[in-house]
């Protein structure tokens, strides 16, 4: 009969300590199942489960897809216990030697890669041996695609550990990013975003990341003009990094706002979570008012999308409608008013609180009177 190892400690809930179906990042840094989390916020809870410190009154939860993708890629069978770890070190040197061969550069990337995806500990490990200044090299140095490749998903392994999140980006893992954001294969593209969606949980790090040359631009060309999946990152990594505010005018420069309107339009609901929060901005604001339609793209989400898009939809037409009477006007034309008196009575707590609040300024109690 087959045994099956015990997932790793990270994989856990703090609160429900099962393994995560949909881990989300807290605004504290720590990562808690989407259902568990919202149940300790639902319940008037404004506190991180695990440091204690005060959260914001509406809490951002950002999607953890990094863990989730290690989760769902977890093999159920470990290493046989007769077979140890490699001696990190000796990998390590490989990626560092001159004289290395592509084929053991690729084969200590490998493992290195496959060991770290699964176990904290080893992550720990290799990053005392020296792993981090060794694969930002390998990054940096290498003119093959596949060892860059490879090193960028090393790199988002190591992210993940919230002691590693300063120190990446103080070494410079910022700049070896952006420039695989630029001119990576479509894989690196989307592993590149996802590395600063993980980097963007510390707080400190979201202001260094915005301020860095072309990081959001390029974030927003990967928008534009990515894949599925490349979109679908780069907006994640642009929603983690906008809920610092000097990054929503930066992204609004850099043109991000019809795009994001165009993507909302055909389907990715993430968009509009990003446009939610640009909304709170002039600049964003601004640029959305120039969209012809934009109200209506929204009307959509709000008659056929999920609760989150929903939420979000009536996020930015709260901003848009409190500062323009345009806006309002426009929205009421398109049957806003009708829709939020509908989702009044809505099960969704938040839902129907951003509902309400929409239904008051429509209504007239707008700040632009």
């Amino acid at each position: 009969m087959a045994t099956h190892p015990q997932f790793p400690d990270d994989f856990k809930c703090p609160i429900s300590l099962e393994i995560m179906s949909d881990p989300v990042i807290l605004t504290s840094g720590h990562t808690f199942d989407r259902a568990s989390i919202q149940r300790w916020i639902d319940a008037g809870h404004r506190t991180c489960p695990i440091t204690k410190l005060p959260l914001p009154e509406n809490p951002s939860l950002i999607p953890n897809h990094a863990l989730r993708s290690l989760i769902s890629n977890f093999t159920l069978l470990s290493p046989p216990k007769s077979q140890p770890y490699p001696e990190p070190q000796t990998l390590i040197s490989k990626l560092t030697s001159a004289s290395a061969s592509f084929d053991s550069k690729f084969n200590s990337l490998d493992q290195l890669t496959r060991l770290s995806k699964r176990d904290s500990a080893f992550r720990r490990k290799i990053t005392e041996s020296g792993a981090v200044s060794a694969v930002l090299n390998c990054i940096g140095s290498s003119k093959n695609l596949i060892l860059r490749e490879k090193s960028l998903s090393l790199l988002l392994n190591l992210s993940l550990d919230d002691d590693n999140k300063v120190g990446l980006v103080a070494e410079g893992a910022i700049g070896l990013v952006v420039e695989a954001l630029q001119i990576g294969s479509a894989d690196s593209r989307a592993v590149a975003a996802t590395i600063l969606t993980s980097l963007a949980v510390v707080e400190v790090n979201k202001a260094t990341i915005g301020a860095y040359p072309y990081a959001i631009r390029a974030l927003v060309s990967l928008l534009r003009d990515g894949k599925v999946r490349e979109k679908k990152e780069a907006a994640t990594a642009l929603y983690a990094l906008c809920s610092f505010p000097d990054n929503r005018r930066r992204a609004a420069q850099c043109g991000a706002v019809p795009i994001l309107i165009g993507i909302a339009d055909s389907g990715l609901e993430r968009a509009v979570e990003v446009l939610g929060l640009l909304g709170k901005s002039k600049e964003g604001r601004d640029a959305m008012e120039r969209v012809n339609g934009f109200v209506r793209v929204l009307v959509r989400v709000l008659k056929n999308g999920s609760s989150r898009g929903i939420e979000y939809a009536l996020l930015t037409l709260d901003s848009l409608c409190c500062y323009s009477e345009e806006m309002c006007v426009e929205a009421k034309r398109e049957g806003v008013l009708e829709l939020c008196m509908g989702l009044l009575e809505d099960e969704n707590e938040k839902i129907k609180r951003k509902a309400s609040s929409l239904v008051q300024v429509l209504r007239g109690n707008n700040s632009w009177q």
